[in-house]
């Protein structure tokens, strides 16, 4: 058995990607469990030992391995499409639509994969993978903010992502027309938040500083010079 110090990254990366390639019909059916791990193991003919050291968390790390290639998936779609004649809000739509169609056939098995993430000891998997994917969509959209927008775009995004997830696993439609047209309806919400916090900010801007006025009440104008 290998040692865990020698197992390189791309080793690594390959043993996960050959295990995924095996398991992804096999959730579909049995879920991501144990027993569905060890099938894919010997299905994909890699060493167990091997097996056990890039995924030593069995299945769950081979969710996690899905939702990074799901996530690469939207980088390469977005690279191949012309979004600088797109605005804002269809760029998003663009890389939303990109990681949902990457799911492709294998539909149920993201449905398992969702019911396994809601186990206890995956309890912080689900928003860190959500948390993955905005930021991603963000940053292949060519997003560049450093302020306090770097967290709330992701944070809304990530509950625009995981609503629509569950609307697109749920519509028996090949087409998605409800999927497309509820996330649609979310991101005119956030579009329509974002517009409305920004003529609030232009009120405001003359306003005078609340925080300060109300630190003077509670503590007094300070020292005189």
């Amino acid at each position: 058995m290998m040692e865990a110090e020698t197992l390189p990254r791309s080793v690594k990366d390959s043993t996960r990607d050959a295990l995924l390639e095996s398991i992804l019909p096999l959730a579909a059916f049995d879920g991501w469990t144990n027993d569905s791990f060890d099938q894919a193991v010997t299905d994909s003919g890699i060493d167990r030992g091997q097996a056990l050291l890039a995924c030593p968390r069995g299945a769950l790390d081979l969710i996690v391995r899905w939702s990074r290639q799901l996530d690469l998936a939207i980088v390469a779609a977005v690279r191949e499409a012309d979004i600088k004649a797109m605005k804002i809000r269809e760029r998003v739509r663009f890389g939303v639509m990109a990681r949902l169609e990457a799911i492709g056939p294998h539909e149920e098995a993201a449905r398992r994969a969702r019911s396994r993430l809601m186990l206890p000891d995956a309890a912080s998997e689900a928003p860190q993978l959500l948390w993955a994917t905005a930021d991603t969509i963000w940053r292949a959209i060519g997003d560049t903010s450093t302020d306090v927008n770097f967290y709330s775009k992701r944070t809304i995004l990530a509950g625009v992502y995981g609503s629509t997830l569950s609307s697109w696993l749920n519509e028996a439609d090949l087409e998605k027309t409800e999927a497309q047209a509820f996330l649609d309806r979310r991101i005119q919400n956030v579009m329509d938040f974002e517009k409305t916090k920004a003529n609030i900010a232009k009120l405001t801007a003359d306003l005078p500083d609340l925080a300060g006025l109300l630190g003077k009440l509670r503590h007094g104008p300070g020292p005189r010079v």
